[in-house]
């Protein structure tokens, strides 16, 4: 798999993704990519991860840091609107922080 592209790196302003690896890392990718990222970012995502492995991350591992907004994106762009998708302890999802949703 190929390494995070330079334009990308803008959403792990927090880490240095020159040691990220996108196979081994995918479910700390993923999250910030679909909830942070703009277009390019998600063209990434789609082609280095495919729209399956997309769906399989929400679906199976999922992440307290997608809003809902974003889940619900997802959820019509991968015609899932009925399927259970992972679900985030609660005491991951509970924020005192306002722009929480």
């Amino acid at each position: 798999m190929p390494s995070i592209p330079k334009r990308l790196r803008w959403v792990f302003w927090d880490v240095d993704t020159t040691r990220l690896d996108p196979k081994r890392d995918a479910n700390f990718i993923l999250p910030r990519i679909l909830e942070f990222g703009g277009i390019e970012e998600v063209r990434w995502a789609i082609s280095t991860y495919g729209l399956e492995e997309i769906h399989r991350f929400l679906r199976d591992v999922g992440h307290p840091e997608l809003s809902g907004r974003t889940l619900k994106f997802w959820r019509a762009a991968l015609k899932a609107k009925d399927e259970p998708w992972a679900n985030p302890s609660a005491w991951r999802r509970t924020s005192a922080a306002p722009w929480v949703d």
